[in-house]
This record gives C-alpha cells, structure tokens and sequence, in this order.
C-alpha cells in the first residue's frame, strides 16, 4: 500500500520501560522534535500495540510524539497479562507516564479503541489535554461489541463464518465466551490458534478494499495474543467504562477542541458513533472519509488524520 503521504521513516530519541502498579512495566518511546508539541499516540486493541508506522503521522519538525504499548500490548510486559488491567488502570497509566516525561499539556491521538482511551483519559483530567485527534470512534458500548460479534456477518459473512466456526457447534451461541475460555487458557496450543482466528477475523474487516498486509499484520503470533486476549478481556466487562458510558460524561469536553475522523465504510466502527460523539462536544469537527474502511492507513484517512494534526498545531 503506498504511503507517500506519510512523513518518512524516524526512529525515537529516546525509549525506556516505566514500571507500573501490580507488575506491569511500560514500553514508551519519544520521536520527533524533543522542543516540539507533545502529543500522545493511544494505539487501537485494546491489546494491539504501537509500530513505527504510527510515527509517521507526525512532522518531526512540530511534534514531540510519545508513543507507548498498554499494559500486556506489544513491548510492554508481561505480553497479555490481564490482571490488573482495566480502562481505570490504563488512564492512571497516561498520568504516571506524563508526569515522568516533565508534561504539562498534550494533544491526544487516537484510533478505535485509542479514541475510546483517549476519551476516558479526557474526561478524567481534562487540564492535560490541549486537543484530541480521534478516528475510528468506538465509545464503548454493548451495541458496538454485538456489531463487531455478529452484526459484521452482514457484510462479511466469510471472514465472519470462518471466525464462528473455529469454535465447536455447541458454543457459536456466545461467541465472546468460547473465545475468551480458550485466550485465557495457558496452553499456547489452545489460545494461540484462537487468538490468531479472532484477530485475523478483526484484519479482514478493517479496510475498504482486501488488505493481505492488514490481515498479515494482525496474524502475527505476538501481536494477535495481545490484541485478541486484551479486547475479550474488556468486552467480557463492558470495557470498564463508567455507568452512562462516555457520552454521558462529555460535558468535562466542553473547552476541549477536537478533530473526529471517519471512514464511511468502516465496518469494525461504524459511523454512527462518530455522528453521535460530534453531536456531544460542541467543539469537535467532523470529517467523513468518503472512500475509508477502518484502518488508519487506508489513502483517505491518513490524508485526513494529517490534515487534522496540522490544524491543531497552534493548539495550547
């Protein structure tokens, strides 16, 4: 998939692990311009990790870019581990790291689950947040967990049947429950398959158009038991979110300018949800991209999201 539209490869200035509470250590990196705009990148899952690509978003000369892997996601450690991680524990988290690289006040960057945390993080200390830079808006809700169970077979009826039918007949009937059974056992034979079924079912559905390289990336051993472990893990409670949901504790938003980002045809998140946020947060633009599935590196929503960053350069 050509990304010339992204800014060009960059390694980070600086990298390290942060220990958290009961055990948890936290990957985190810094790139970009160390003088520039901070900016927080909440990466997707939950359980998905962060990749060099997400780097690529931000104009090194403008941003001072911290990126980070969530508890048991990508480089953090352990790998999946689901004790002690709750949307609660992951906010608590952003503040420990902010306060430990000196930060006042950031923009947010996130996608799917990353707009969900970014949210939560925003309505928890919004005397941090200068803006938020939101796509792929999922807040949440048991709706939306149902869709992304058995709502997608409406469009995706193969990569859906392939996902329900790793699972014995008897158990298609709760489909978060057979899954999560397995994810959680210890045996990598039992929920290493399973974590790769659930996670390659995700990839297939993310674009508008069949991406071998989504669905390649998901597959991945490492990747695919954080993502698919993790996101069983907080479907199975309602994604730790407060009674009402997000929508009911937008009110803390009120002063906080944000930029959502959808693609139209994004079938993981549909749009519904970003229509309904927009409708929320008075200072939030809306921008639909009209030929984008979910993912954030289909043509359309890169453009957008860049164009997005570049309008809140000035934010303070």
């Amino acid at each position: 998939m050509p990304r010339g539209d992204l800014f060009p490869d960059i390694g980070p200035f600086e990298t390290g692990y942060l220990p958290l509470s009961d055990g948890h250590v936290m990957y985190w990196e810094q790139v970009g311009n160390p003088q520039g705009k901070p900016v927080l990148f909440l990466h997707g899952g939950p359980g998905a990790g962060a990749g060099a690509v997400h780097r690529r978003f931000f104009d090194p000369n403008v941003w001072r870019v911290i990126i980070f892997d969530q508890r048991g996601s990508g480089r953090s450690r352990p790998l999946g581990e689901l004790e002690a991680n709750t949307t609660p524990h992951l906010v608590e988290d952003i503040e420990t790291l902010r306060k430990f690289l000196g930060i006042e006040r950031m923009l947010l960057f996130g996608g799917s689950w990353g707009s969900t945390l970014a949210l939560a993080y925003a309505q928890a200390h919004p005397e941090t947040v200068t803006g938020a830079v939101l796509r792929g808006i999922f807040l949440g809700r048991p709706c939306e967990v149902e869709w992304f169970l058995y709502g997608m077979q409406r469009v995706f009826p193969d990569a859906h049947a392939a996902f329900e039918q790793f699972l014995p007949p008897e158990e298609r009937g709760d489909l978060l429950a057979g899954y999560l059974k397995r994810l959680i056992d210890p045996d990598p034979l039992i929920h290493g398959p399973a974590a790769r079924s659930w996670s390659v079912y995700e990839g297939s559905c993310s674009t508008l158009l069949p991406s071998f390289e989504a669905v390649s990336a998901f597959a991945q051993d490492r990747s695919s038991i954080g993502l698919a472990r993790i996101e069983a893990h907080y479907f199975n409670h309602d994604l730790f979110l407060p009674p009402g949901g997000l929508l009911a504790h937008m009110e803390a938003l009120r002063n906080i300018p944000g930029e959502i980002v959808q693609g139209r045809y994004d079938m993981i998140c549909p749009a519904q949800s970003a229509f309904e946020l927009a409708a929320a947060w008075p200072l939030a633009r809306l921008t639909i991209v009209p030929d984008a599935g979910h993912s954030a590196l289909e043509p359309g929503a890169r453009t957008a999201l860049i164009a997005a960053l570049d309008r809140c350069r000035n934010l303070t």
